[in-house]
């Protein structure tokens, strides 16, 4: 089969581990092994995606091929695969927009983060001159503008989205639609990871509901070292973070939590934790006779390799949405890859839609009635 043309915006962390992934799974043994969800979707195996195109702003990784650049400071993700093809990809300069938070210049050279001084490229043309088909978008927390730049240019270049981030594009209606009339697929907003402090939050809460355990209160603190975190230090930057996250376990719940009761979001950076996310949850909640209950746990994580797992998929996923002809949102894979899909559903049904989605099944009145019942029950 042909390969998947898959342009990258934000070389960072989480574009490291998805590339390094890409050279690891295609060893026979390591594909038969732990971290995919999925070894095979619609033909395509983890190495038919092919990078062929790479935006960022960094000094450090502006003007380098993209093998070399993954690896350049502030990265600091795991590496386990350190032997990497020649790419043939330059990484591109970038418009800035908002994509940099001021704090971010106030660190030292390991971590301080300064655009490059270079000119920045027409982002539509080079995703035509490259042939993309699907962009990944990695780029900051609080990058809005920068966010919509390159989702006007998947519409101009005819290339589809994977939105890992919480600007939202794919649940927003206005946007959905742009994407709709253009006959291109998206699918997102803000990337679940594969067992990240998200997916285990919505389903202990799940757990709890349907367990007939009523939750009264609950939080999420999280903790980490890599430039994600410190980019989440400027405050103004999280509004649509804390949205997304919390609106991914409220939607599991019977009854939404009055908004003191539920606090969900990054809480600091430790510079020595690097790409290992740290997740505190603690939920309180009664039982059986007015009985309590309170549960506490932590979880300790890489994280880009974590986001990676999901995204290898996603971007398989968005390029059957092409071949099929879908257009705008695909539900499926965006509520079981994505927090803030155009359609929340309980994870264990947004799993079945995924999987009849990728059999090409999705349409079978079997699957529509399942999400349909559960959205009533939700309500």
């Amino acid at each position: 089969m042909a390969k998947i043309r898959v342009a990258i915006a934000g070389v960072g962390n989480c574009a490291s581990s998805l590339i390094q992934g890409i050279t690891y799974y295609a060893d026979g043994e390591h594909a038969a092994s732990a971290g995919l969800m999925h070894p095979d979707i619609g033909g395509w195996k983890p190495c038919d995606i092919d990078i062929v195109a790479a935006f960022d702003v960094d000094r450090r990784k502006v003007g380098r091929p993209l093998e070399e650049a993954i690896f350049a400071k502030p990265n600091c993700t795991m590496v386990f695969q350190s032997e990497l093809p020649a790419s043939g990809v330059t990484v591109q300069m970038a418009p800035i927009l908002d994509g940099i938070a001021p704090h971010m210049a106030d660190y030292d050279d390991d971590e301080a983060f300064r655009a490059a001084d270079a000119e920045s490229v027409d982002v539509a043309q080079s995703l035509r001159d490259s042939g993309a088909e699907v962009l990944i978008c990695y780029l900051p927390v609080g990058s809005e503008q920068a966010v919509r730049h390159y989702a006007r240019a998947c519409l101009d270049a005819g290339v589809a989205m994977v939105n890992c981030v919480p600007v939202f594009i794919a649940s927003d209606p206005e946007w959905a639609e742009k994407f709709t009339k253009a006959g291109i697929p998206i699918i997102g907003d803000d990337i679940k990871s594969q067992v990240g402090a998200t997916i285990v939050h919505r389903s202990l809460t799940r757990l709890f509901g349907d367990r007939g355990y009523l939750l009264d209160r609950t939080y999420q603190l999280n903790t980490g070292g890599n430039t994600d975190f410190l980019n989440m230090l400027a405050v103004e930057r999280l509004k649509s973070k804390k949205t997304s996250k919390t609106e991914s376990v409220q939607s599991q719940l019977d009854a939404r939590l009055e908004s003191k009761n539920i606090h969900i979001g990054p809480s600091d950076y430790v510079p020595w934790q690097q790409d290992n996310k740290v997740a505190f949850i603690r939920m309180e909640g009664i039982g059986f006779g007015g009985a309590p209950i309170e549960l506490e746990m932590r979880l300790s994580v890489q994280d880009s390799p974590n986001s990676a797992g999901v995204v290898i998929d996603a971007v398989r996923c968005a390029r059957l949405a092409l071949e099929r002809g879908q257009a705008g949102p695909i539900e499926a894979p965006s509520a079981y890859f994505m927090k803030s899909p155009p359609r929340q559903m309980r994870d264990s049904v947004a799993h079945d839609a995924c999987e009849a989605f990728i059999a090409g099944e999705d349409t079978k009145d079997g699957v529509v009635a399942q999400v349909k019942m559960t959205e009533v029950a939700a309500e």
